[in-house]
């Protein structure tokens, strides 16, 4: 009891400190990080998320992690693979044993064994709205990972999910707010340099992201540093 006791005041601090970083990267970092410290057995860490089919491997806390997710994305198999991409009814996965392991996952195993792992976990990152992506967890070491390791990797992927969301969300309204102030000062320098009205500026600017294809926070960019539309 005083152990889970302890584990939970962590948890409790690392919530805190999650939600307390100030960008998307540096919370996916402390979340990796997290993992090696809290989760019994665990040696190395990272977030595997998909897009569009592709896989990314998110702050590693070691090259294995990358090299593991780089394989799963092109074997088109592994317990996090699957974490990040399946429906909310299988939301880990586990290789107790890679040496032990033939039945699952043929094509990943063997190839895994020859990076040095021995065991691993895969936790699925969602909330409410939406699937994230999937928290790694690997041990070099056979048999590495209890039924204790896999509650503490539940609740530190629950944790992560949340402040995973909320950082990007936060990043996201940060970007929409620069993007806006963007605009605004490209349509100031058109309706100056022109004399044209505020909707005559913003129409121009979305002519010619349109015509050019180019994004229109791109377009009011350019014309911030130029001076003008090219």
């Amino acid at each position: 009891m005083e152990d889970w006791r302890g584990f939970a005041e962590q948890m409790a601090r690392l919530a805190r400190d999650l939600l307390a970083q100030e960008s998307v990267n540096g919370t996916l970092e402390r979340i990796s990080s997290s993992a090696t410290e809290l989760v019994e057995g665990c040696d190395v860490a990272g977030i595997l998320i998909l897009r569009g089919g592709r896989v990314r491997s998110l702050a590693p806390t070691d090259q294995v992690v990358a090299d593991s997710d780089e394989l799963q994305g092109r074997v088109g198999e592994g317990p996090c693979f699957d974490a990040a991409r399946t429906s909310r009814g299988q939301r880990q996965f586990r290789i107790a044993d890679f040496t032990r392991e033939a039945r699952r996952w043929p094509k990943y195993v063997p190839e895994a064994r020859k990076l040095g792992l021995g065991s691993m976990m895969g936790f699925l990152l969602f909330t409410e709205e939406e699937d994230l992506g999937a928290l790694n967890l690997y041990s070099f070491r056979p048999g590495a990972f209890t039924e204790a390791s896999e509650t503490a990797g539940w609740l530190l992927a629950s944790h992560a999910a949340v402040a995973f969301s909320s950082a990007r969300t936060h990043a996201q309204l940060e970007q929409a707010i620069d993007t806006r102030h963007t605009i605004g000062e490209a349509m100031g320098i058109l309706m100056g340099r022109h004399r044209l009205t505020e909707d005559q500026a913003f129409a121009a600017l979305r002519r010619y992201s349109q015509d050019h294809n180019v994004k229109l926070r791109e377009v009011a960019r350019q014309v911030c540093e130029k001076g003008g539309l090219a």
